[in-house]
């Protein structure tokens, strides 16, 4: 029988991942501010979106009196020298993004928690990743391809970006959004045995 649960998340990427580990989902939509604080560490930034965003989806588990069954949230950041590294918020800004992590290694944080009633834990995946140096022309067909805008960090690795990518430490799916060794022990601390599709 298959493991169900929530997902307090509209990333398609972290769907496709968890149907891929046989789990049937349920999503949530968990709308929070996503503003870092003054001088908050990444580490730190991306596990209090995680944990927000799975008490707003719990929020509306108990709103509309659905039946209690765990809840997973996640948030994924780009480090680059200690600076977070957001989503672009226009074609120019991710543009300059692309630039900046040309030639150079960064890391990627995905923090997941899950909650089911009071309890509410959290784990992170650190990551890094060397891109090649970029020409100028595959920055702008990227941006122009509409792929960088919703991204972390201006890319998707599991899109046109891969050829972007010399060396990755870490976890892929980490990188992708999701990252499926620490999300499967965590479900498991909950009771969820993940076999796979």
């Amino acid at each position: 029988m298959s493991a169900k649960l929530y997902l307090a998340s509209a990333s398609p990427r972290r769907r496709e991942l968890l149907t891929q580990l046989g789990i049937i989902i349920e999503v949530l939509r968990a709308d929070i501010d996503e503003t870092p604080q003054a001088g908050e560490a990444a580490q730190a930034y991306t596990e209090r979106l995680a944990k927000e965003k799975a008490e707003a989806g719990w929020a509306k588990v108990q709103q509309f009196g659905l039946p209690p069954r765990p809840l997973l949230a996640a948030d994924t950041t780009v480090v680059l020298n200690g600076e977070i590294i957001g989503k672009p918020d226009s074609a120019g800004h991710a543009r300059e993004i692309l630039r900046q992590l040309s030639g150079r290694e960064h890391q990627v944080l995905t923090s997941i928690a899950v909650k089911l009633g009071d309890d509410c834990r959290v784990v992170t995946s650190v990551s890094s990743v060397c891109f090649r140096t970029l020409l100028d022309e595959e920055i702008e067909h990227y941006v122009i391809s509409g792929e960088p805008m919703d991204k972390a960090g201006a890319y998707g690795i599991q899109g046109v970006a891969a050829m972007f990518v010399r060396e990755i430490h870490g976890s892929y799916t980490g990188i992708v959004g999701l990252p499926l060794a620490e999300t499967v022990e965590l479900l498991r601390q909950f009771g969820i045995e993940v076999m796979g599709a």
